[in-house]
């Protein structure tokens, strides 16, 4: 599948014969191209559109858009955000986002954040596109990372989420320092990775800095503009930017917050001692720049 940035590019290519159909908006006929329930194709001899209307059915349409309407959310069963603020335990999990987030130089409470983000510590849960699990692990992710075992395991799911993680490190290692990387991870997890990088040619396009979150976030929020997914320098089109804007913001404040309340569970992740009194009390966002 390949994302036309306009209906002229895909009706162009269509033309040519670099691609079989096209779904969008259309009338009946475009030239000698044919639509039916919006999928749109070329006269050819090969009944395709005669296949295709006979798979997408009336009946079938409704029942994707009743889908696309009613199942944007996960299906699980919450926790509490944070399991016993007296000891200043999380979850049930701790040890394993202790254990895991180690590997990768994380913070275990950023990992705690982004599973409550994702699935309210429910190892069951299971999203409207398929998404399994604590950190929603997508089946073609765990097929990508080789997931050995059952994927609603909780050993098992976050394993595979932080090898992803280390992945989208990898891919953003062009922004310096690990605490600033940490929002293009979050943003990437949940977007994808190519739809970061169009928010970062959009950010350079208009004369911002790319390396600096601040400056990106507000791309992020425009992939769903079509002034903005439709510019040259994307390559991705469209991005639900406020969903993601909305899960790397939720999970920073919620890892702020943790880290005010939760305990660590190991010398290695305990934090230096304070330099002054000051930081001794405020909690401070990696992805914002303090004087």
């Amino acid at each position: 599948m390949e994302v036309a940035h306009d209906t002229a590019e895909a009706v162009r290519r269509l033309l040519a014969h670099e691609v079989d159909l096209a779904v969008l908006d259309m009338p009946t006929t475009a030239g000698t191209l044919r639509c039916s329930n919006h999928w749109l194709v070329a006269e050819s001899g090969n009944n395709l559109q005669e296949s295709i209307d006979q798979w997408y059915s009336p009946q079938l349409l409704e029942q994707l858009r009743q889908r696309t309407s009613a199942k944007r959310e996960v299906r699980r069963s919450p926790r509490p955000v944070i399991l016993n603020s007296q000891t200043g335990q999380i979850s049930q999990y701790d040890a394993l986002f202790q254990h895991h987030a180690s590997t990768i130089g994380w913070d275990w409470r950023l990992l705690a954040a982004q599973c409550y983000q994702e699935s309210a510590f429910d190892p069951q849960a299971v999203s409207w596109a398929g998404a399994q699990g604590l950190m929603q692990i997508m089946p073609g992710t765990a097929a990508h990372l080789s997931v050995e075992g059952d994927i609603f395991d909780p050993a098992t799911n976050i394993n595979a989420a932080v090898r992803y993680i280390n992945e989208l490190n990898k891919t953003f290692a062009d922004i310096p320092g690990q605490s600033a990387r940490i929002p293009y991870i979050l943003a990437a997890y949940n977007g994808g990775a190519n739809h970061v990088r169009d928010a970062m040619a959009l950010t350079r396009k208009h004369g911002a800095n790319d390396k600096i979150w601040r400056d990106v976030e507000p791309y992020i929020l425009k992939l769903s503009d079509p002034q903005y997914y439709r510019d040259p320098v994307v390559t991705s089109g469209y991005l639900r930017g406020q969903e993601t804007h909305e899960y790397v913001n939720s999970i920073m404040d919620r890892w702020a917050q943790y880290r005010g309340q939760a305990r660590n569970f190991s010398k290695a992740s305990t934090p230096a001692p304070a330099k002054n009194p000051r930081e001794k009390t405020e909690i401070r966002r990696p992805d914002i720049a303090y004087d």
